[in-house]
């Protein structure tokens, strides 16, 4: 069985067309743009008698980008289970988050 993280990496890095996807990056890592930032956020924990039957990681995905108009944030919002949280504008750079289950 695959590591279910490694096949959201792999998939983000098809959608951006390039490897600038970081999983929790260190504050020293530089980065290039367009970039796709990602790290665990929460857990959806399914339980029946007393054990656990089904537990997803919540990932928050953040597509940073120059271009306002880029195509990547809408690729990233058709993934499953995959919904837009947030924008915001920092360092003249575009951050569109979105949290996934995967």
């Amino acid at each position: 069985m695959r590591d279910p993280r490694v096949e959201l990496h792999e998939k983000l890095v098809e959608i951006l067309g390039s490897d600038q996807v970081y999983f929790q990056p260190p504050a020293s890592i530089e980065m290039t743009y367009p970039a796709i930032v990602y790290n665990r956020s929460d857990k959806d924990e399914k339980y029946a008698n007393n054990k656990l039957y089904l537990s997803k990681t919540c990932y928050l995905i953040t597509v940073i980008e120059e271009d306002p108009d880029s195509l990547i944030p809408d690729k990233v919002a058709q993934l499953p289970l995959t919904r837009f949280v947030n924008f915001f504008v920092a360092d003249d750079l575009n951050h569109d988050v979105f949290a996934t289950y995967y």
